[in-house]
């Protein structure tokens, strides 16, 4: 099926939301031929059309901790003279946004106002390809732990036992691997990323299942850049500006100029660590899934601050090295990108919403495919969101990491799509024991493995979250990472918590302790009944020679980056301040999520509910203001972490408590500058927020990304 075929669907995942239960698993099930008319619907029949929680016990991996981390290289940028021969060079001019010609870049570099030289230029294709998890054989195993039998492409069965080695999945890659590639970027030297989408493009002829976007159309935001609209990759843009559809099509491009130009040129705005994803309206969780992750790094070369150069400035871990082609890398400073993932066992029935629509009618849904038993699984539509069984890093599963005996900082990205981590170190005598040889079943066996005996044995050194370095280091015996959050770190791995030295050969694990059996909300963790045999190692750290070692554990007394200014009279904001609620919708079940009782309508911004004030004010601001917003939590039992645009913001209230500037115990984070609010059940949070440098329309959503998918996103926009 091609895409432009796929384009003219008939119906769109809102138009199927709008139907409400009935209706949808109407159209769901009349578009799969299994009924003639919506009046031979039974409840159960349309449930079932919805509702399938049914998902696949991932094959065990037989030899985890072999295979080694991935840690990506930096991009080089194109030279100056290849840029010069393009036929479409990027620049400052009308219609030279784009490959549609007919957006322009709203600020430029070279203007007065940023003050920097023309941007240094990347470009990255949008290429299906494939990936593999792991290098190791597995073992078929059923949610019970047991051998079962397992399939392949050509249609042979395997009997029970068998062991076998994985196939390669299918991805829409970032230059076709997974994660994309890695830019590391720097503070007064804007980027200039050309994104050109291919994904029509495939060769070898590869299944491209039954997710990602139907139209092979991309989006890339940057994630939490502080950019213009037209560069910012979010769908409030795009549906009315630019492609004005959901994303850019195949064959056509855009350039996302990303000035590295703190808010307001305020350096207490600078940041330290982005991340590029698909953000595609209604598809960003399945291109996500499907490989769209890139990593951005930030740098703060200003008086040597933060560099990547350990002699100077805060002399945090990094030594730098520049690149003959324009790039540079930082040894000893390693991004880590957190995604879980499940596999297809051949026996799960594939179906879902969105096959009544004729998204994928190449997959021949609802049906099972053992033709993809190895292969990434993926569920658009779950009612409890998705999790998968497999923890990977950097796009490994379970993968070693050798490290000198030195200080290391080390960048956490949450990059799946409903998981919460929380991590701790661990030591553990005995090793790794598959959760199956312990009697563990159905989503007792997410992650595979646990140490039994594994202890704490080291503590962390936060120095950063997702809005930039803290105003002062936090030590850490474990902490949270939500989807799309950031954190970073410095380990000490000369010595363990007590004092010990270490010595090489000694293994670290970096151990998952936070069980969470679905994408609503987690059943255990250290915050809420810690479960003490939930101890799921993801990353094993060996230790190796001694190295030279110039950088420092920041006191914690010194300041890192002071916080923005917040006027002392902030509270005479609050009968004025915009407020939003996320919730369930009323259409039935858990099939949409709506903010303020509406689904995302790209036509307008969405409107506050009735402040204090007795107001019901659109979501709009003046460019160059600041305001309190309220986020809150319908309730249901759900968490939701919810992402602001644009600007970061800082926490001042939570359930009616001021947090600001001493943050709630629970919360630690909210001391520093966020661009991603941890709503917990039933929960209010009050943000206070700035507006600056650009005017146009962006969006606001759950990060859970089956959820915005589902409608729990709205527009919001800045006005002259």
């Amino acid at each position: 099926m091609s895409a432009k075929t796929n384009a003219n669907l008939k119906f769109s995942r809102r138009d199927f939301l709008k139907l409400g239960v009935a209706g949808t698993a109407a159209v769901t099930l009349a578009g799969s031929r299994l009924i003639k008319d919506i009046k031979d619907i039974s409840v159960s029949e349309a449930a079932a059309a919805l509702y399938i929680e049914a998902y696949p016990t991932s094959p065990l991996i037989l030899s985890p901790f072999y295979d080694e981390l991935p840690i990506p290289k930096a991009l080089a940028p194109i030279a100056k003279s290849e840029v010069d021969t393009w036929s479409s060079p990027p620049g400052s001019g009308s219609g030279q946004q784009n490959s549609l010609s007919n957006e322009r870049h709203q600020l430029w570099p070279t203007d007065p106002k940023v003050g920097c030289e023309d941007p240094i230029v990347y470009k990255i294709n949008l290429q299906v390809s494939t990936h593999k998890f792991t290098t190791s054989q597995v073992l078929p195993i059923n949610s019970s732990g047991k051998p079962t039998a397992s399939f392949d492409a050509s249609g042979q069965t395997y009997a029970a036992g068998t062991v076998r080695t994985l196939p390669a999945s299918t991805i829409y890659g970032f230059n076709g691997t997974f994660p994309g590639p890695r830019i590391n970027a720097e503070y007064g030297k804007p980027a200039l990323v050309r994104f050109v989408n291919n994904l029509d493009e495939n060769p070898d002829n590869l299944d491209r299942q039954d997710f990602g976007a139907p139209d092979w159309s991309f989006l890339t935001h940057l994630h939490n850049a502080h950019t213009a609209p037209e560069s910012d990759g979010n769908p409030n843009y795009t549906m009315n500006y630019g492609p004005k559809t959901h994303g850019y099509l195949p064959g056509t491009w855009c350039d996302n100029l990303y000035l590295n130009w703190p808010a307001g040129g305020d350096d207490r705005e600078k940041q330290s660590f982005f991340w590029f994803h698909d953000h595609r309206m209604d598809h960003t969780g399945s291109n996500v899934y499907k490989g769209m992750v890139g990593l951005y790094p930030i740098y703060d070369p200003k008086d040597g601050k933060d560099m990547g150069d350990e002699r100077q400035g805060l002399r945090l871990p990094g030594v730098r090295t520049d690149n003959e082609d324009g790039s540079f890398d930082v040894e000893y400073d390693i991004p880590l990108a957190f995604y879980d993932c499940a596999l297809d066992d051949g026996v799960t029935m594939h179906s879902d919403v969105h096959d009544g629509k004729g998204e994928y009618p190449d997959a021949g849904n609802p049906r099972k495919h053992p033709e993809w038993w190895g292969k990434t699984f993926f569920r658009h539509f779950p009612n409890h969101g998705f999790v998968g069984d497999i923890f990977t890093v950097n796009g490994t599963a379970y993968p070693v990491l050798e490290v000198k005996r030195r200080k290391y900082r080390m960048r956490f990205l949450d990059a799946s799509i409903s998981r919460i981590y929380e991590f701790k170190l661990m030591s553990s005598t005995s090793g790794p024991k598959a959760s199956k040889d312990l009697g563990y079943s159905g989503s007792e066996l997410h992650g595979q493995y646990r140490i039994p005996d594994g202890q704490q044995c080291m503590k962390f050194v936060q120095i950063a979250s997702d809005g930039g370095l803290l105003p002062l280091a936090l030590t850490r015996d474990s902490f949270e990472l939500w989807p799309a959050k950031r954190r970073e770190f410095i380990i000490d791995f000369t010595k363990y918590m007590d004092g010990t030295p270490t010595k090489k050969g000694d293994v670290i694990y970096l151990t998952n302790v936070m069980k969470m059996p679905d994408g609503r909300i987690w059943s255990n963790s250290s915050r809420f009944s810690p479960d003490p045999n939930y101890k799921v190692p993801v990353l094993k750290i060996v230790i190796g020679d001694d190295a030279p070692d110039d950088s420092v554990i920041p006191d914690p007394r010194q300041l890192l980056r002071a916080l923005p200014p917040v006027p002392s009279n902030w509270q005479s904001l609050m009968n004025n301040r915009l407020i939003f609620e996320v919730q369930r919708g009323s259409a039935g079940g858990e099939i949409e999520w709506l903010i303020n009782g509406t689904p995302f309508d790209p036509s307008l911004p969405t409107m506050s509910l009735k402040n204090p004030a007795g107001k019901r004010p659109f979501a709009q601001q003046k460019v160059g203001s600041f305001n309190l917003w309220e986020i809150r939590n319908g309730g249901g039992g759900w968490v939701h972490p919810f992402h602001l645009h644009m600007e970061e913001h800082q926490v001042m209230m939570r359930n009616g408590k001021v947090v600001y500037p001493k943050p709630d115990k629970g919360h630690p984070d909210d001391g520093s500058r966020e661009d991603l609010i941890n709503l917990d059940g039933s929960e209010s949070v009050i943000v206070y927020r700035g507006f600056r440098d650009f005017v146009g329309p962006y969006v606001a959503h759950c990060h859970n990304l089956a959820h915005e998918d589902h409608a729990m996103m709205f527009g919001w926009e800045i006005i002259p």
